[in-house]
Parts: structure tokens; sequence; C-alpha cells
């Protein structure tokens, strides 16, 4: 007689179910099938807009309307060959050529399999040095707010990369002055991204803390920090928009300079909106530029915002950008009874719902200080 097959134990079944569990928790990293793809998505539009920047779109679109996916195909297909070095472009072109060929089919997954093993390989190795660049960078900026009489100050900073070229700094560079202690608050955005804007971050950061604590005055500490941003701008080239400011607490008095930076927004208790534009030029134009200064007071209920351009300029998967009207509107409705972090969390708010999980090209960057 033959045996009839026996359905697998319970136990069994369990056992599996929890395996298969367990293996996916891992994969997914415990996400759901929605945030998976919104992921997915956005690093698509990520990779198509980095490889997209190698595309002659202009005479694409001298072509008839059949022809352009072969050429946008081709495009994309080059710009990612020539990402590659010359030894790995060779396999993938082989890897190509034997998967026509059935008997040859497997050895060309094999060839994948390991030009992707490779290029995991890099990445990694990468990552491990950005991080630890990260780590290093974390150094130079603050990791909490210093402590002022009648005002308190929160920060928050969303890199593009895992290096930024945003600075943000709030320090008393003559602490043993006492109650007549000058707080000097800097929000800066160096342009271009990654490691050279980063190391470029930390000259600023080296100069700025050096010329402070030597008690120049502001007009002439900005000049210096300008003169010495010039020497290392490759030609104007490697400019940096700032805003530099002292705060008197007893005086409740800012004094500031905007060297080309995103104007900070005072807000005062009443709900009305003031800019500070006051300065001059980007640092590491012309050497010989002349800064001016501003002074505004403040009153218990206020809140200044300095914020990088990467805020205004941050968009949705539509590449629609937030703006300074969505902002403006956000910073009328802060409530005048939040303190800095509290403040700080329902301005981020609207721009991290805005954005979602769309990769940025910039980094983003808040500081905000309330007088209470």
């Amino acid at each position: 007689m033959s045996s009839i097959p026996q359905p697998a134990a319970p136990h069994v079944r369990e056992r599996f179910g929890d395996r298969l569990r367990n293996f996916w928790q891992r994969v997914s990293e415990g996400r759901q099938i929605d945030d998976l793809w919104k992921q997915f998505a956005a690093d698509a539009r990520a990779g198509y807009g980095f490889y997209g920047r190698e595309v002659d779109w202009e005479s694409i679109q001298k072509l008839p309307h059949w022809r352009r996916p072969l050429h946008i195909m081709r495009q994309f297909f080059w710009a990612m060959l020539l990402k590659m070095s010359a030894a790995r472009r060779v396999l993938l072109l082989v890897a190509f050529v034997m998967m026509f060929d059935a008997r040859t089919q497997f050895f060309a997954v094999l060839l994948f399999l390991i030009l992707l093993m490779l290029e995991l390989a890099d990445k990694v190795t990468m990552k491990r040095d950005l991080e630890i660049a990260r780590e290093i960078q974390s150094w130079l900026v603050p990791s909490f707010p210093p402590e002022v009489a009648g005002a308190d100050i929160a920060f928050s900073t969303r890199p593009q990369n895992s290096v930024a070229g945003d600075y943000y700094d709030a320090f008393f560079p003559n602490a043993e002055a006492g109650a007549d202690s000058k707080l000097m608050v800097v929000i800066a955005d160096v342009v271009g991204k990654s490691i050279p804007a980063a190391l470029l971050m930390a000259t600023l950061q080296a100069s700025l803390r050096t010329i402070a604590g030597e008690g120049a005055p502001l007009a002439d500490l900005v000049a210096r920090l300008n003169r010495y941003a010039c020497a290392h701008s490759q030609d104007g080239q490697r400019f940096t928009t700032a805003v530099l400011a002292e705060y008197e607490p007893q005086a409740r008095r800012l004094t500031y300079v905007n060297a080309g930076h995103n104007a900070p927004i005072l807000r005062r208790a009443a709900a009305t909106l003031e800019k500070l534009e006051v300065g001059g030029m980007p640092l590491g134009i012309d050497a010989a530029e002349i800064y001016e200064t501003a002074c505004v007071e403040m009153q218990p209920g206020d809140a200044l915002i300095f914020y990088t351009d990467g805020v205004v300029e941050a968009f949705n998967d539509k590449h629609e950008e937030f703006g300074n009207e969505r902002w403006f509107r956000a910073i009328r409705a802060l409530p005048v009874v939040m303190n800095a972090q509290e403040s700080l969390q329902f301005l981020m708010k609207p721009v991290d719902e805005f954005v979602g999980v769309t990769h940025q090209s910039d980094d983003i960057t808040y500081l905000v200080m309330r007088c209470k």
C-alpha cells in the first residue's frame, strides 16, 4: 500500500513561519510595504537625477518621439558605465554579451554578482570613511546649546550627505566676562556639498573661533574672516554665505552682519516679521568688501530664526519647492508660549511633512533663539 503524505506538524509550520518573519524583519528593518515603496521611489528619482545630468536632453528633444527612448537608454547606460573603473566596464560588457547565449547565461549572472559585490564593497568603504568624517565634523558644532540669561537656543541640521557644508554655532568667546559676556551666534553655508564643503566649513569654524577669542569687534571679525576666505576661495569659486551676530543678554540687543545669507527672521511676539538683511557680499568673493552692521532690540516672546537655503529650497516628490511663502506662514503661526526647542520642532514639522522621504540636493539647517 502506498503511504499517504501527512501534513507538516503544526510546530514545524510555526518554526518555518518564525524563520520567514525573522528573515523579512532583517531584510526590511521592520518597515511597512508602503514605506519601502516610498523609499525605493525616492532612491529611483535620486538615481535618475544623478545619471540624468549626463544626458544630452537638448539633442534628444530634436529627435522624433519614437527614437527618443532608445537614445535616452543608451546615454543612461554610458553615464552608468563611465562611473565604473576600466576593468569593471569591460567585465560588464562581457556579461551583457554572454547573456544572449543560453550556454553562458549562468556565467553572465555570476559576473553581474561579482560586479555588484565589488561596487557594494566600494560603497561600504566610502560610507565608513564618510561616517568617520561626520563624527569629526560633529565635534566642530555644539552638541548642546549654551545657557543664556533671558533666552534659550535650539538647533538642528539635516545633511544632504553624510557630511555637510552648513555650519551653525552659539558660544561665548569671552566667558570670563560674566554677565557682560556677549554670545556669538553664527550660521553659514559653504557653496558646494559633501567633503570639499565640509573641509572649508572646518577652516571657517577654526578661523571664527580664533578671531572671536581675540575680542575683535564684529565688523573687524567679519572683515578678517572674509580676507581669509578670499585667500582660500579658488578665485571666488568656494565662497560662503553667513550671518554672524553678537547678542548682549543684559540689554537684549543683537548686533549682526549678513554676508549674502538667507535673511534671519525676527518674529515679534505680535506676529510681525522683520528680516535681518544688512551686511554685504558672501565671504570669499572680494577681499576689499566693507560690511555694515545693524542692531535689533529683542523683547520677551520674540523668536529669532536662522536658517540655510536648504529650508526654502526643499522639494517634494513632485519637485515642488517648499518656498518662502510656506516658510513665512509657518513662522507667523509660531505660538508665543513655546521655548526654543518646541519652536524648532514646530517649524521643522511642515518642512519634514512636505519633503517626506525625498532625497534633498542641499543641507537643511535651523537655529532658533527665543527671548524670555
